[in-house]
């Protein structure tokens, strides 16, 4: 399948001499939710901005569909919506004025019935009427994706797109981003929050000063490099780990009451099997037995790390 965008040897180099991308290349599908996790500083917000046009390339080549960001400008921008970080609204304006205008800017002529569709799908077209100012910042931050849908974009990039908002309106927005990918749009979602990637994204990207570490499959990414821990809660209390069960590299924890063994999620069942064995030959009495892979968070932590 044709990417729907395509990066392409991607650098950019600030007049101060700092390099904020290095060779960056990455091919975007269409109808995905890709998420680009990153500490601060690492790029993602200077990649964002040069896909959409904001910030020049040093070097590179991107096409949004097709079409090269800086010889078809016009064309590419048009395909895309974007929600900044920041809340860049006219807070004496209407919630149905922003919007229009933000379409108008794109050459779109006027639709109404776009315009309610897209109030409506944001739990916005009780407030159409209101100014901005009088608005919560979570109300403010769906103004905010309203303005990039105004113009019927076919990918909408989603910088730190719940900054700021309480969990509740999080989860909220979850589903909007859900619903608008359900209707075909493609998007983009930078954000600091790691279970928002892992709840929503079919694919993870990690970006690390200004190179791309990866690319996986979420899925793909949590079976290969998360670990797994199976912690046998034992009868009795163990004063020592015995000699035979070394090669296992057991620790003991809770005061001898508990014995954790790590080990790769790909690893075969059967070193699970024999580790389980050997613990009976041992006289090792449990009681009880769990097991559990490492989250997204840590495996973004630990990747960032190396």
């Amino acid at each position: 399948m044709k990417p729907v965008i395509s990066v392409q040897n991607l650098s950019k180099t600030y007049a101060s001499g700092f390099r904020a991308l290095k060779n960056v290349s990455l091919d975007i599908r269409e109808g995905e939710i890709i998420a680009l996790l990153g500490p601060n500083g690492a790029g993602k917000t200077t990649l964002i901005s040069i896909i959409c046009g904001i910030v020049n390339p040093s070097e590179g080549q991107i096409t949004v569909n097709g079409h090269d960001i800086i010889r078809n400008y016009r064309a590419a921008r048009s395909e895309i919506g974007l929600v900044p970080q920041e809340l860049t609204t006219d807070s004496f304006e209407t919630v149905w004025n922003t919007l229009s205008f933000s379409r108008g800017l794109f050459g779109k002529a006027p639709n109404p019935a776009h315009i309610e569709k897209v109030l409506r799908s944001l739990s916005l077209w009780e407030k159409k009427d209101n100014r901005i100012m009088t608005l919560s910042g979570g109300m403010k931050r769906r103004v905010m994706i309203g303005k990039a849908l105004s113009h019927e974009p076919k990918i909408l990039f989603l910088d730190e797109p719940t900054a700021g908002v309480d969990v509740e309106l999080r989860k909220d927005m979850w589903q909007v981003v859900r619903e608008l990918r359900a209707s075909g749009v493609t998007i983009i979602l930078t954000t600091h929050y790691i279970e928002e990637a892992e709840e929503m994204a079919d694919r993870i990207g990690v970006i690390n000063k200004g190179e791309i570490i990866l690319v996986e499959e979420k899925h793909d990414l949590m079976q290969k490099l998360g670990e797994k821990r199976l912690t046998l809660h034992l009868s009795e209390p163990l004063a020592a780990i015995p000699g035979s069960l070394a090669s296992y590299k057991l620790e003991m924890k809770n005061d001898g009451m508990s014995l954790v063994y790590t080990y790769d999620a790909q690893q075969e069942s059967s070193d699970i099997t024999s580790l389980l064995d050997d613990i009976e030959a041992a006289s090792i009495q449990f009681k009880d037995l769990e097991t559990r892979q490492n989250s997204l968070e840590e495996i973004f932590v630990n990747l960032v790390k190396k």
